[in-house]
């Protein structure tokens, strides 16, 4: 069997004059975990147009497309194309999983919600003649899963080949996350076995990793063992966590000593009534600011994510938020609008409201106004979106935030990493171009070393002591030691979940 899988990429990453690195960080995890599910002998295609052009004059038999929200356009007009063709079309996705009725005028088969247990039997009825139109997920497990075919990726393309998900989804229901929609139905926090995690990192060449995890975090036991398996190995690694498991005293320092050395934290608000109001009660009475000293303590670099356009939010919340992170040394920010992804309890709630502007998907991208704020204009909050960047991003603001730092070392690593992501943009763009992108790896992989060599270790901070023991999942902490869960269960992290 021929058989092409396909990301359509993103709208703004094909722009020819706005091309962020971001969009060669990470290959697609997703269709590469569905292909080890194929036959050995049959013959697959992955084509990532994030970074290279589609080949659409071939005569595949089975086309796989991964749809996103701004990648849905282009998705159901590739969809289009090949059956046009004459290939049976699947879909699945973010996308597709919260609007099935609008993706089945372009496929044969729609998937809703991770793959692991329908890709499977849609294989099954395929071959046997008889695939159904749809397919709903409905067992949430990543026990016995095939190896990710990795081996179908173009390493070179992407400045961070090893990237990895290790768990599904995130034990928090924020109303503004897609996850709620992607998981509709059935369980939508459950994690690999830690011998099987611990496998799959093993198999990685090079050094380097990054968890696309929701929440790496999120599993306290699963978690710590993993912490405690990855010790010895040498791997310098990203990933993203909540406030609350930064300042769970123990589980950061496991992660520090496995070689965590840069955390995505999503902040979101500094508003506590927007936190109230998005229910994202988890980051309620944190102490933010302690947990960057955490996490600085111990050489790990932040990336802040914070959210504007929240009903609290007046036109003041743009300087107030940016010089804040600017004052806490935060090394890199993501900023994004609020924006009411369908399937979303915010987006329920906004539509029935009727804040919805328009449902242009192209523009869901966060960087788009496409709802009605309370306390300002769509242009007030766009601008004031754009004017955030600009300003955290100025060569003053970062020398501002590299002065927080202690240390020479530590004040250069702030301003290698902080100006490489954002002032270098032109030099990313040239060696993405020249497909010369994974060059850069080594000068990251130096970088992500440098900050954490000269820590002093895991001193703790007297005011740290108790604060926040309990554990997200609610499960009995254990002794850190080689663990097996018990009771298993994409961002779907960006790329990283099956369909």
């Amino acid at each position: 069997m021929r058989v092409k899988m396909i990301l359509p990429a993103l709208t703004e990453a094909t722009s020819p004059l706005f091309r962020p690195i971001k969009y060669s960080l990470f290959p697609p995890l997703g269709l590469a975990t569905l292909a080890g599910y194929l036959d050995p002998d049959d013959e697959i295609t992955l084509e990532d147009e994030h970074v290279e052009a589609l080949e659409l004059n071939d005569e595949p038999e089975l086309v796989v497309i991964q749809a996103y929200i701004t990648s849905a356009r282009r998705a159901y007009a590739l969809a289009d194309h090949y059956r046009g063709r004459g290939a049976y079309v699947a879909m699945g996705g973010l996308h597709p999983t919260s609007l099935p009725e609008e993706a089945t005028r372009h496929a044969d088969t729609v998937f809703i919600g991770p793959g692991e247990d329908t890709w499977p039997r849609f294989l099954a009825d395929y071959r046997a003649g008889r695939p159904a139109p749809l397919y709903r997920s409905s067992v949430r497990s990543l026990q016995g899963m095939p190896h990710t075919r990795r081996d179908l990726i173009k390493r070179h393309l992407y400045l961070v080949p090893n990237s990895i998900v290790v768990s599904r989804g995130c034990p928090h229901s924020c109303d503004f996350c897609y996850k709620e929609a992607f998981f509709q139905g059935g369980k939508s926090f459950y994690t690999q076995t830690v011998d099987a995690a611990l496998e799959e990192i093993d198999r990685l060449p090079g050094r380097h990793l990054y968890f696309l995890d929701d929440h790496l975090f999120g599993n306290v036991p699963f978690a710590s063992a993993l912490f405690e398996g990855m010790r010895g190995m040498g791997r310098v690694w990203q990933a993203a966590g909540t406030v609350a498991s930064v300042l769970r005293p123990g589980l950061l320092e496991r992660a520090r000593e496995a070689g965590l050395r840069s955390l995505f934290v999503g902040f979101e608000t500094l508003d506590p009534d927007n936190l109230r109001e998005q229910h994202k009660p988890q980051n309620l009475n944190r102490d933010y600011a302690l947990a960057i000293r955490r996490l600085h303590d111990l050489g790990i670099m932040v990336n802040g994510s914070f959210v504007f356009g929240m009903d609290g939010d007046g036109p003041s919340v743009f300087s107030r938020t940016v010089e804040w992170a600017i004052e806490q040394g935060i090394e890199t920010s993501t900023f994004h609008i609020l924006t009411p992804y369908p399937g979303t309890a915010l987006y329920e709630r906004m539509s029935r409201a009727g804040r919805i502007l328009h449902s242009d998907w192209d523009l869901y991208d966060t960087r788009h106004v496409v709802h009605r704020p309370s306390r300002m204009s769509p242009d007030e909050l766009e601008s004031g979106y754009w004017w955030a960047y600009r300003e955290f991003y100025r060569w003053r603001s970062i020398l501002r935030g590299a002065a927080t730092k202690e240390t020479l070392i530590e004040r250069a690593r702030h301003l290698a990493y902080a100006g490489a992501w954002k002032k270098l943009e032109p030099l990313w763009d040239l060696m993405i171009r020249a497909r010369r992108v994974a060059r850069a790896r080594p000068g990251l992989e130096a970088v992500l070393l440098g900050f954490g060599r000269h820590t002093a270790g895991d001193r703790v901070h007297p005011s740290e002591e108790g604060a926040c023991a309990e554990n997200e999942t609610g499960y009995a902490s254990t002794s850190p030691r080689r663990w097996t869960a018990s009771s298993p269960d994409p961002t779907e992290a960006f790329r990283g979940s099956p369909m």
